[in-house]
């Protein structure tokens, strides 16, 4: 998993509450389990219509956001069923940061899990960063996870709070895949120790 330390990029507003996962990654593209690919459909039903023309309004279609890799969302964002593969569809996007006022706990927990840091904001700051994005298409922010921190373009700066083992799982890039290996030399020696003393598991 790709560690998160400093992001500082393009952010889009979506002014939505509610995005749910089907919104994210419709069910027609669940079929695989690769994590590459779904990116093109990332907000599939909301960015195009039925004959593959794009929605001009809809953020991602604006050429000042077509390369955002932080989203800026309203509340109860990623609600809806428990797909993993809404995390997936953004990450193969580009979207390393969402910012919203509050998030469905599966989906919260899977962004870690993917490398995404999903940013809790009180909903009056998210407004206004929506907002200043409206107003400053293409515009940037700085979202630090050391100090916690996010910039805008004005230099103004929000605080989030977050779980200090998730802060370090991202900023050292763990997953759970991840976070057993770190234990391979407890591993080693145990099947060693169980392999002298008990040789005949081996045969099963």
């Amino acid at each position: 998993m790709q560690p998160f330390n400093v992001l500082s990029g393009v952010a889009a507003p979506l002014p939505m509450i509610n995005v749910d996962t089907d919104m994210i990654i419709p069910k027609q593209f669940l079929k695989t389990i690769l994590r590459t690919g779904l990116g093109a459909h990332l907000f599939e039903e909301l960015r195009r219509r039925p004959d593959n023309t794009e929605i001009s309004d809809f953020p991602l279609n604006k050429s000042k956001w077509r390369q955002a890799v932080i989203l800026v969302s309203g509340a109860n964002f990623g609600c809806g069923s428990s797909r993993e593969h809404a995390p997936w569809a953004l990450l193969d996007y580009g979207i390393r940061c969402i910012i919203a006022p509050s998030f469905a706990d599966i989906f919260y927990n899977n962004c870690f899990k993917n490398g995404i840091l999903p940013v809790v904001l009180p909903e009056a700051a998210v407004n206004t960063l929506i907002k200043n994005l409206e107003q400053q298409p293409g515009s940037s922010l700085t979202v630090d996870l050391p100090s916690q921190t996010i910039t805008d373009a004005g230099g103004n700066h929000h605080y989030f709070t977050i779980d200090a083992f998730r802060k370090e799982c991202l900023l050292h890039g763990l997953d759970d895949i991840g976070l057993t290996l770190r234990q391979q030399p407890h591993i080693t020696a145990f099947e060693e120790r169980r392999h002298q003393s008990a040789p005949w598991l081996d045969l099963f």
